[in-house]
């Protein structure tokens, strides 16, 4: 999942993994951010990103480990990547760190699910982006990665529903 905050990632994350019956990866920010304080650095954003793909890798590990030749494909959904760490870096810090740039080279997906901020913003403790002006122009950057990268992605948009429908369709096309 990858969009700016406050577009339903986790929620379709949480209810994906429901669906299909297999797990997803919290976003680690929220973690780290909750334990350390929401002010940060472009230090603590390495931080972060190593955060996030050691979870990605431990909870990928054990899936791999589970799996026997009758078992089907279970996908992973992961609540962000190193790409959602070089939009807040540029965003926010106007750089992107080696190791954040190298991260986005060396870890591959199948497909990116990009939710667009046409939900309402909720708030919470560590949200920054509550103008709408704002969320579109992060969201624009997400699309602008999307359409010059590789791997298959779709737009997520809508109610609800309509996000987990839209998400479940083309995971459901993935795995044909």
């Amino acid at each position: 999942m990858i969009g700016p905050e406050s577009t339903g990632k986790s929620w379709l994350c949480e209810n994906l993994a429901a669906h299909y019956n297999t797990h997803w990866v919290k976003e680690y920010a929220r973690e780290f951010l909750l334990t350390n304080g929401n002010t940060y650095t472009p230090n603590d954003l390495e931080l972060i990103a190593k955060g996030q793909i050691d979870a990605e890798n431990k909870l990928a590990d054990k899936i791999q480990n589970s799996i026997d030749a009758a078992d089907t494909i279970k996908p992973l959904f992961i609540d962000t990547d190193f790409y959602v760490m070089k939009v807040w870096s540029e965003f926010v810090f106007n750089q992107c760190s080696f190791n954040i740039l190298n991260g986005i080279v060396n870890h591959h997906y199948d497909l990116y699910l990009l939710c667009k901020p046409d939900i309402t913003w909720v708030a919470d403790e560590l949200r920054e982006y509550p103008d709408l002006m704002t969320r579109e122009k992060l969201y624009h950057h997400y699309k602008d990665i999307m359409v010059n990268q590789s791997v298959p992605w779709i737009e997520i948009n809508g109610n609800f529903e309509n996000r987990l429908q839209l998400a479940i369709d083309a995971v459901n096309q993935l795995l044909q």
